[in-house]
């Protein structure tokens, strides 16, 4: 029975890789008054998964994700990563900001090393990880240059093998190619599927572009206006590998109208 009893929990840990429940955010100013960001989100994420999460400026999309990276505490509720409650940073998360933050008095290894550093794990070891991250995203030969003598394109890379550097279980990306041209955007998000498959993290994107929330994912948790609240939670039954000619396909657009509609509800746009 004990071992038939750990199966089923290890399946219930699979299927709610991250979990969160009732969560709420009540943002407070020092004069009193209060600003709800978020209002009783509830989902789960399996492990190995591609989400991301849509929905109008200021509904608390970077908010969630913030809370779920132990970078912010919640006001009401639960969020959990592969079982452990987030009340900081923790080891099983790599977050990807919207820019890529790296030190530019650092070369692009020495920013890779910043995670290693700061949770004193061992160098050398995690010299040739890095080295290999690099090689992983196209960026081998570049260990030794600055970030100002890379594209914008090459920074994010180096961003995200900076976040996976400490393999964590869970990826969080805050709109990582918002300030990207429109076919670096494209091939990012291939080379985002590609890292994804071959690291096997569970990852959370937010992202402002539903075309590209409907590219990537498994799954789209679409949100209301603040107070944030999730208004749906749409499966994408599209098929993988995923190929760009999918982003114009019929059944991509159906998804996207889909999504969109809830847009234009409110009365606000992509």
């Amino acid at each position: 029975m004990t071992q038939q009893n750990n199966a089923i929990q290890d399946a219930s840990n699979e299927a709610s890789w991250i979990s969160v429940k009732g969560l709420h955010k009540v943002y407070r100013t020092r004069t009193g008054d209060s600003t709800h960001a978020l209002a009783d989100i509830n989902f789960n994420v399996r492990r190995g998964e591609f989400i991301s999460i849509v929905g109008p400026s200021g509904c608390g999309k970077t908010t969630l994700l913030n809370i779920l990276a132990g970078l912010i505490s919640k006001t009401e509720g639960s969020a959990a990563v592969s079982g452990h409650e987030v009340t900081k940073p923790l080891s099983e998360i790599g977050m990807v900001f919207q820019a890529p933050t790296l030190l530019p008095w650092r070369t692009i290894l020495e920013n890779l090393m910043i995670p290693i550093e700061v949770q004193k794990r061992n160098k050398t070891e995690y010299k040739a990880i890095a080295a290999d991250l690099l090689k992983l995203v196209g960026l081998d030969g570049f260990e030794n240059k600055y970030p100002n003598e890379l594209s914008g394109g090459m920074q994010q890379r180096a961003g995200i093998c900076r976040a996976l550097i400490h393999s964590p279980s869970v990826l969080l990306m805050d709109e990582p190619f918002g300030a990207l041209d429109a076919m670096t955007r494209e091939y990012m998000n291939l080379e985002l599927l590609r890292i994804w498959k071959e690291s096997n993290q569970t990852i959370a994107l937010v992202t402002h572009s539903i075309t590209e929330a409907v590219f990537l994912s498994d799954r789209v948790i679409v949100m209301s206006p603040r107070p944030g609240r999730i208004a749906e939670i749409i499966n994408i039954e599209l098929p993988r590998p995923r190929t760009l000619e999918m982003m114009t396909s019929d059944a991509s657009g159906h998804y996207v109208q889909r999504i969109r509609h809830y847009f234009s509800a409110a009365n606000v746009i992509e």
